[in-house]
């Protein structure tokens, strides 16, 4: 019985009949078919995949850059307060050289975060990217469209701009 099979597949090929031979081949190539097609979505999984994980990393690298974000907007007052108080003291005032102490250690601080001072000098060039203007004024000696005066220092945190240096400046010809 097991030999029937056999037999009847000997006797086809001995009288030339290549129908089992080709089903098998059909069947091969079928197969083939197949490999190839699940190859193909394999490579594009492990690609979502690579492509998901690059994300994610992405994401986990800005999450730690900006995680401090809020508190140093919620510090930007304070620097402010500091700046105007150093600005208004008196040189011979006993309490300067703390403030200015105090200050020069929370900026470093802060720079060590990725806090960076944006603050244009009169005769910079206005930069929309970073400035804010607030005003126009006449200046000597300063370039059309220039800043002419700096009315509160602006932020960027990790190249970001968090607050606009607020500044005026000279009219356009």
């Amino acid at each position: 019985m097991s030999n029937e099979p056999q037999q009847e597949a000997a006797e086809a090929a001995a009288q030339g009949d290549d129908a089992p031979e080709t089903a098998v081949q059909d069947e091969l190539e079928a197969l083939r078919g197949e490999v190839e097609q699940l190859r193909a979505q394999s490579l594009v999984e492990r690609a979502d995949l690579e492509n998901q994980r690059k994300r994610l990393e992405r994401e986990v690298s800005n999450a730690c850059r900006f995680a401090n974000k809020q508190l140093l907007n919620d510090l930007l007052p304070v620097l402010d307060g500091m700046d105007a108080a150093l600005s208004t003291a008196d040189a011979a005032d006993p309490l300067r050289e703390g403030v200015e102490l105090t200050l020069r250690e929370l900026s470093r601080i802060s720079a060590k975060h990725g806090l960076v001072a944006v603050a244009p000098r009169p005769g910079d060039a206005f930069d929309p990217e970073h400035h804010q203007a607030m005003s126009v004024i006449e200046a000597e000696g300063i370039a059309p469209g220039a800043v002419a005066q700096t009315f509160q220092k602006g932020y960027l945190l990790n190249d970001q701009l968090l607050r606009p240096a607020m500044v005026a400046v000279t009219p356009h010809d």
